[in-house]
């Protein structure tokens, strides 16, 4: 069955200048990602991953070239319609967490919700963390999380708006190998389960095959895409909805 296209790019180039230096982070991007697709992207560092997901996530915009978001070309946005998006319809997990270190698992889960001000926050914010096996450490701070905790958390934060999009980078980057399998098994199956799509950034070759296509970036540019047929990863808890 065809998937509509969720994410378009279209020729795009990203400049930063620093006085008289210039450098090209990204060179003529031209890619698609469907709706429901789980996607990663690899490449050395310095190729441009983190630029793009950047873009990608409406945190950037391009120097040059268009980039399409649910049919709407992004440029053409306002920052007030910039930041519903990144609000509503994209989700984002780091590498470092990006916990507030005073605040409970659960007031962390809960911050995006105060900020939209959406109504039964907390019953929300739960839930979240249900989902991801952490209901019983709400009341926890992240000192008193494990790694592999404190990213399950941020996951159930950035799900906790129920975004059609989530965008994560490197996030099993500061995680022993078989807790990081834990965390990809979780993006599968929000992947599979709730039909969100999934981008993440990788250095791992064994954690990019376990999605169902590989882009490769090189120099800001596309060096190459290829299907795959995704390994299955750990076994997490069942998503709840």
């Amino acid at each position: 069955m065809h998937k509509a296209t969720i994410m378009r790019l279209r020729n795009v180039s990203k400049v930063y200048r620093s006085g008289q230096i210039e450098v090209r982070a990204l060179q003529g991007i031209s890619l698609d990602i469907a709706r429901g697709e789980l996607v990663s992207i690899m490449g050395p560092s310095g190729s441009g991953k983190s630029t793009l997901m950047n873009i990608l996530g409406c945190l950037d915009q391009a120097t040059s070239g268009e980039y399409w978001l649910n049919g709407t070309e992004v440029g053409q946005l306002t920052e007030d319609q910039l930041a519903w998006i990144r609000c509503r319809e994209i989700g984002f997990v780091f590498q470092n967490y990006n916990l507030l270190p005073r605040t409970t698992a659960l007031e962390n889960v809960e911050m995006p919700l105060v900020y939209s001000k959406a109504k039964g926050r907390r019953r929300r914010a739960l839930e979240a963390l249900d989902a991801v096996g952490l209901a019983d450490r709400a009341r926890h701070r992240p000192s008193q999380l494990s790694g592999g905790e404190q990213q399950r958390v941020a996951i159930a934060r950035a799900l906790v708006n129920e975004p059609s999009i989530l965008l994560a980078d490197e996030p099993t980057g500061n995680l022993d190998s078989r807790t990081g399998q834990e965390i990809i098994a979780i993006f599968q199956r929000l992947n599979a389960e709730r039909g969100i799509t999934v981008v993440y950034v990788t250095h791992d070759q064994e954690i990019a095959r376990q999605t169902r296509r590989i882009i490769r970036l090189q120099d800001g540019r596309v060096a190459g895409e290829e299907p795959n047929t995704p390994i299955a990863a750990g076994e997490p808890p069942r998503l709840r909805r």
